[in-house]
């Protein structure tokens, strides 16, 4: 994908977005919502069933991701992912009020979907071989790449991971992007979330802070004029909805909610509506129905 120029927006666009415990909560305002089945019918003891005569589902989310997942004024977290999860509730006839929302970081995600204490998890969640040993995943819904953000003005030079042999970098203890970056350094510093690895950065403990563009992205425009994204991504990272292993039938339905999205222009809109105001529309990625 790629990035609209100027990540940092100005003073007077800032001032007209969501402020959150002081930092500018840009690009997490919340799309309409989708309008929502009445009375859908699904096969008896399928999860969709389940889900849909109880008239609830928990979903777990990132609460510190600008654009994607970040908890709002009210406590409501607002973003893409959130955007994403709202419309396979509002196939299963569920209302955004009616969605319980929970908090999960990059550690947490498979414990919390094995242990039945979320349905799904929409939390800037990439697709791997070694995740789906435990878990299933639909989707991707959006494809973003690893990238690096470092302080305004890159004073470290740094062009690529290739330039951080020997320094210091932190990203997400048990992310993806903790275990791609160690071929390059083996200096990480591992924090809980993203957002806890910029007072480090700010401070030179660490030249870089490492993991998916989209999530820098919203934390340089989240902090104007303190950092920068290098825009140079390394990587490939699908982003799919977690679910329990082997439920197939809920598996496909998601699939079948995100093909519909794609083609309706919902998945458009939820974007253009949240992560849309930083970055660019991209196109929506080939499913991979496994």
């Amino acid at each position: 994908m790629r990035l609209n120029k100027g990540l940092v927006i100005s003073a007077i666009a800032l001032a007209s977005v969501l402020t959150l415990s002081g930092c500018t909560d840009s690009g997490a305002s919340s799309a309409s919502a989708p309008p929502v089945a009445e009375k859908p019918t699904f096969d008896p003891g399928t999860t969709m069933a389940k889900l849909s005569e109880a008239g609830k589902i928990t979903i777990g989310t990132k609460f510190d991701q600008p654009l994607f997942g970040l908890k709002g004024p009210d406590g409501t977290p607002v973003g893409f992912d959130v955007e994403i999860g709202k419309l396979v509730a509002a196939k299963l006839g569920i209302k955004p009020d009616n969605i319980e929302w929970v908090e999960t970081v990059s550690a947490n995600r498979e414990p919390f979907i094995q242990n039945g204490q979320v349905d799904i998890v929409v939390a800037t969640y990439t697709i791997n071989d070694t995740r789906k040993e435990v878990v299933s995943f639909a989707g991707p819904y959006y494809e973003a790449g690893q990238d690096l953000l470092v302080l305004k003005g890159n004073p470290e030079k740094i062009t690529g991971p290739e330039d951080l042999a020997g320094k210091a970098v932190c990203s997400v203890s048990g992310s993806t992007s903790e275990k791609n970056i160690q071929p390059y350094t083996t200096n990480v510093l591992a924090s809980d979330t993203y957002s806890n690895c910029l007072g480090p950065l700010r401070s030179g403990e660490v030249v870089a802070v490492t993991t998916d563009n989209v999530i820098l992205a919203g934390l340089a425009d989240q902090n104007a004029g303190e950092f920068e994204v290098l825009d140079k991504p390394f990587t490939k990272e699908p982003y799919g909805i977690g679910l329990k292993k082997d439920d197939t039938e809920f598996r496909g339905f998601i699939n079948d909610v995100l093909e519909q999205s794609f083609k309706d222009g919902s998945w458009a809109k939820a974007w253009e509506a949240t992560a849309g105001k930083v970055l660019s529309t991209p196109k929506p990625p080939t499913l991979n129905r496994y």
